[in-house]
């Protein structure tokens, strides 16, 4: 009987481990949210999943409120001519603790912001840039931590792109002056990369690329005050990608369980993992790559070849068939969605781990 539950105990030991380990994926199968391009995914603390998106010039809201098996039917945000979502390029949502803060942005370069009210009515407030037509690249990103939202683009109010950035600290309804994040001393950054920005309290980290002596390097810039200054940039990684082009991949960045950036990107075809101020792993090979957290660890999507590609932290890969630009949520300690484009549609998948 004592040999039987030693047995027993090593076995549950070694299950445990090898789900700690998370070394295996499990996915659910693809299925198809809503015809549209460019979707921006959030989850709420009641574990909603919140995703908007462009259809010509329509603004659009689905959600999921059963951990992504389902999605309601698409409702309209608003109707924003020139709509731009394509290539990169495509509406942002984060949540409050009021609501949701969505920002999209025009072929003309504005960037318009909306919110949804715990009445669940979208409204249209201030529009984020207060320089008319300066974000003509239309490379956003937005993110935020309770009330506190902040929003970064690509803006040319200078004649070459710079990183600025702006924050709310009321979910969205307003927006601050705008701020210049960086200027690059090589008079432009890298003009068709989007750039990341995590919040957590009073952290902001931008992650963008750069363009320094001609090379396309990723950098990472925090301010410590909640955007009103930055610090100095820092490039990620040891190597250099020497280019005569735009690689039109920034990216990704996520913040650990203390607050600690985690970035993944792209060089020269590969995908390479790095924290701040060590050597850069290789992940695997492809672009459009992103990152999420899972029991701590990092897993990661890309695309190569066409295909999308999950990673879980033990190094297992899926192959999620035909895709670009997919983004990963974590849903709960077992799961991720992952949610892509493909053919005009929406895509999701929900993997186990």
């Amino acid at each position: 009987m004592k040999y039987f539950l030693s047995i027993l105990f090593i076995a549950l030991i070694l299950a445990t481990a090898c789900k700690n380990r998370s070394d295996v994926f499990h996915d659910s199968g693809n299925a198809i949210i809503a015809s549209g391009k460019m979707p921006g995914v959030a989850i709420d603390n009641s574990k909603t999943i919140h995703v908007v998106y462009g259809k010509s010039d329509s603004l659009l809201y689905s959600y999921s409120s059963d951990q992504g098996k389902t999605f309601s039917d698409p409702s309209l945000i608003s109707v924003l001519p020139k709509l731009m979502a394509r290539a990169m390029r495509g509406p942002q949502v984060v949540a409050t603790t009021d609501g949701l803060s969505v920002t999209a942005c025009n072929t003309s370069g504005d960037i318009f912001s909306f919110v949804k009210n715990g009445s669940g009515n979208w409204l249209q407030t201030a529009r984020v840039n207060d320089v008319d037509t300066v974000a003509k690249e239309n490379l956003m990103a937005l993110s935020g931590d309770g009330q506190i939202v902040f929003a970064v683009w690509l803006d040319l109010r200078n004649k070459h792109n710079q990183i600025f950035g702006s924050q709310s600290t009321d979910g969205g309804k307003t927006w601050s002056k705008n701020i210049l994040i960086y200027a690059s001393p090589d008079t432009t950054v890298c003009e068709c990369c989007k750039p990341s920005v995590k919040v957590k309290g009073k952290d902001v980290y931008v992650m963008f690329r750069n363009w320094l002596q001609g090379n396309r390097d990723p950098y990472l810039i925090h301010s410590r005050d909640g955007g009103l200054h930055f610090e100095q940039a820092k490039k990620l990684g040891n190597g250099s990608w020497a280019l005569n082009g735009c690689p039109m991949d920034g990216g990704a960045l996520v913040l650990d369980q203390h607050g600690n950036p985690r970035t993944v990107w792209n060089r020269k075809g590969t995908i390479y993992a790095c924290n701040p101020g060590m050597e850069e792993q290789k992940v695997g090979e492809g672009k459009s790559c992103t990152v999420e957290l899972i029991h701590g660890e990092n897993a990661y999507a890309w695309v190569n070849k066409g295909n999308v590609i999950v990673q879980s932290p033990g190094g297992a890969q899926k192959d999620l068939e035909k895709g670009e630009l997919p983004i990963i949520k974590r849903i709960n300690d077992d799961q991720v969605i992952c949610i892509w484009q493909h053919n005009n549609q929406i895509h999701k998948t929900i993997l186990s781990l």
